[in-house]
């Protein structure tokens, strides 16, 4: 140690005290974090949403490095918020969720979970253009995945069940009427702005199937999106075409909900 002054060794000591001090900190928050974490998920699975949150955003503030932390903040959030509900107070907790996702793909772009809760979420607030673009986002990640098919394809049809009925309703028409609808204006109308989308949805559904060819709920949307399509037909004999398709699919889910069923009855314990 001759030759160094004492000054420096006593600075040289207390650089090294707080860097061991802070790497002692980051360890305890480290391990803090991981405490948090085990007790949101625990409130969490009790469904003790709010105090979930209020753990995993514990988690957060001490080890944001935790992979997926914010995803679990984010889905605690998700569960406080209610569809259809139109107060600043339900909002906050879908923006809350939004941020922490958003955060997430800053740091992972491709993380798959948080695409998919953005793009479930923007359903959930009926943002259709903004669920269409997440879930193509997460068709992009994952090309088979069945449930953003799905979705894709129930959106078009959401879109313009409304615009139907409201034709239907203008022109005397009841639902059980056959189609296809009789003013050929307003028709040619709403087949301009809806005629593609609902193509699209058909084939986004052929897709889902395509992966799970017992997939019921696709099934019922083909019957769906089929039928409704057809009131936008020139022709009664177009309709009636449609309606003959939509109706072997509305038999098709029906013979695999049962053959669902017997397998289940025979395997209860099988996926």
């Amino acid at each position: 140690m001759s030759g160094i002054p004492i000054s420096h060794v006593r600075r040289a000591a207390a650089v090294l005290l707080v860097a061991g001090l802070t790497m002692f900190a980051a360890g305890c928050n480290k391990l803090k974090a991981r405490d948090h974490i085990n007790s949101g998920t625990a409130a969490f699975k009790a469904a003790r949403f709010p105090e979930a949150a209020d753990h995993f955003k514990m988690a957060v503030e001490l080890d944001p490095t935790i992979p997926n932390v914010r995803i679990y903040l984010a889905t605690a959030y998700i569960q406080q918020y209610i569809p259809g509900t139109e107060t600043a107070e339900n909002k906050k907790y879908a923006d809350a969720a939004m941020a922490e996702l958003n955060k997430q793909l800053e740091l992972d772009p491709k993380n798959l979970l948080a695409t998919a809760y953005l793009a479930n979420l923007y359903y959930q607030m009926k943002d259709f253009p903004k669920a269409e673009e997440w879930n193509r986002k997460v068709i992009e990640l994952d090309p088979k995945d069945k449930g953003a098919l799905y979705t894709l394809g129930v959106i078009p049809w959401t879109e313009f069940v409304t615009a139907q009925r409201e034709a239907r309703n203008k022109m005397g028409m009841k639902p059980e009427d056959p189609g296809p609808l009789k003013d050929p204006k307003e028709r040619a109308v709403l087949k301009e702005k809806f005629w593609q989308k609902l193509t699209d949805g058909i084939e986004y559904e052929k897709k889902a199937l395509a992966i799970d060819p017992e997939y019921e709920n696709a099934m019922a949307y083909m019957n769906l999106l089929i039928r409704y399509r057809a009131d936008l037909r020139d022709t009664r004999e177009e309709w009636l075409a449609d309606s003959k398709e939509a109706d072997s699919w509305v038999q098709k889910t029906l013979e695999t909900t049962k053959i669902k069923a017997e397998r289940k009855a025979a395997n209860p314990n099988a996926k």
